[in-house]
């Protein structure tokens, strides 16, 4: 038995962690309906950007995984209650989350990308990301109300003619129908309904990733229970090789024509 199963055991141990009858395996929590992050295929078998990540890590550390299906509404509350070790679960790390379970460094970034026609002419941003204000005036933006972006939008182009919308899908058609000429929401979500769809075809990305973490946060990662800091440190290991090796931008374009994951592995969240 390899050195670091050995230590991962003892600390499955004195932590207490789930199934104690097997104890040389982790127990992820995820939805298993949640494509293309966690989901079954036609043929029942659990596949996703998540599922990818969980694997990668435990085969990193040395130990099984068996994934635990779980409603999004009682992740944590599973957790806790030790039906599972780890969620990997496209959860974003939050200060509200970060005072009832620790998280890992991140594993897939949370941004923002404004998209547009492929045959008009943006030049929204400098080559360092910052917004050219006079290139927006004139312009209809599209951001759904109550969001990160809708903060952004007020923060960084206050003077903007801006349409509010109760979610993405309403934006997107006004987009296609011309109503605003430009629209800003989650990359992911836009490639999945309407990039990569027939009605999206006549656009594109017109900005560079939108990442402050003052409005999009530090990105998703790994929960588990406070007090398992040895294990915490393998996982954030593991992530930080699987970052730096290029394992998570491979994982990435199997599901994206472009990365979700942090560029470099960067420091620890604070928990």
């Amino acid at each position: 038995m390899s050195t670091t199963k050995k230590t991962l055991l003892a600390v499955f141990a004195a932590a207490g962690v789930a199934g104690a009858a097997h104890a040389d395996t982790l127990r992820v929590g995820m939805e298993c309906t949640y494509a293309p992050f966690n989901f079954r295929t036609a043929d029942g078998v659990l596949t996703g950007y998540d599922v990818d990540v969980a694997a990668g890590v435990a085969e990193r550390i040395g130990i099984e995984v068996e994934y635990v299906c779980q409603q999004w509404d009682g992740m944590i509350p599973a957790l806790l209650a030790e039906r599972f070790d780890l969620i990997v679960a496209s959860m974003s790390i939050t200060e509200q989350r970060r005072e009832v379970i620790d998280f890992s460094i991140p594993y897939r970034v949370s941004i923002g990308r404004f998209l547009g026609r492929s045959d008009r002419e943006f030049n929204l941003f400098e080559d360092d990301g910052t917004p050219i204000l006079e290139n927006f005036e004139g312009l209809r933006i599209g951001v759904e109300r109550a969001t990160t972006y809708n903060n952004w939008i007020d923060d960084k182009l206050p003077d903007t003619n801006y349409l509010l919308y109760d979610g993405a899908e309403a934006m997107l058609l006004d987009l296609r129908n011309g109503r605003v000429d430009i629209a800003v929401t989650n990359p992911m979500k836009a490639y999945l309904d309407f990039l990569s769809q027939e009605e999206g075809a006549a656009f594109e990305f017109v900005s560079p990733a939108l990442d402050s973490v003052e409005y999009f946060g530090t990105g998703v990662g790994i929960g588990l229970r406070k007090g398992q800091d040895e294990l915490l440190e393998q996982i954030n290991a593991a992530l930080a090789e699987m970052i730096e090796d290029g394992t998570l931008t491979e994982y990435s374009h199997r599901y994206f024509p472009f990365a979700i994951n942090p560029e470099e592995w960067g420091d620890v969240p604070s928990n």
